[in-house]
């Protein structure tokens, strides 16, 4: 059974930073891609921040970028999201998917977990 394993949401003031991680369990992250998508207070969709091929390529939302970083580890089977500069309207679930699109394919999710940005 896969599963993902996030860990480093927390409370961090406004200009602080945060690292979040992603393992994934029961498969490798290879020709696959992964990464987080958010859902903010209020919003009832998920909006993609960041997400990373096996290959690494990454890509990032564009209001995001410069601010966020996100890398890969395929030895360890897991991602980091590096978040600076962080704003309140960061606040949000983040969760971690995995996705791969070339058989056998497959599409897993987090449980998620909550950043908020607040003084």
């Amino acid at each position: 059974q896969v599963q993902l394993v996030e860990s480093g949401g927390g409370l961090v003031q406004p200009g602080g930073s945060l690292k979040l991680s992603c393992a994934v369990r029961g498969t490798r992250f290879s020709a696959a891609t992964m990464g987080w998508y958010r859902q903010i207070p209020g919003n009832e969709r998920r909006e993609l921040v960041a997400s990373i091929t096996s290959g690494g390529t990454a890509d990032y939302a564009a209001s995001l970028r410069g601010r966020f970083a996100i890398s890969g580890d395929n030895t360890k089977d897991t991602v980091y999201l590096q978040m600076n500069d962080l704003k309140p309207e960061d606040t949000a679930i983040y969760y971690c998917y995995i996705r791969r699109r070339v058989t056998p394919t497959f599409h897993y999710w987090g449980q998620g977990t909550q950043v908020t940005v607040s003084s």
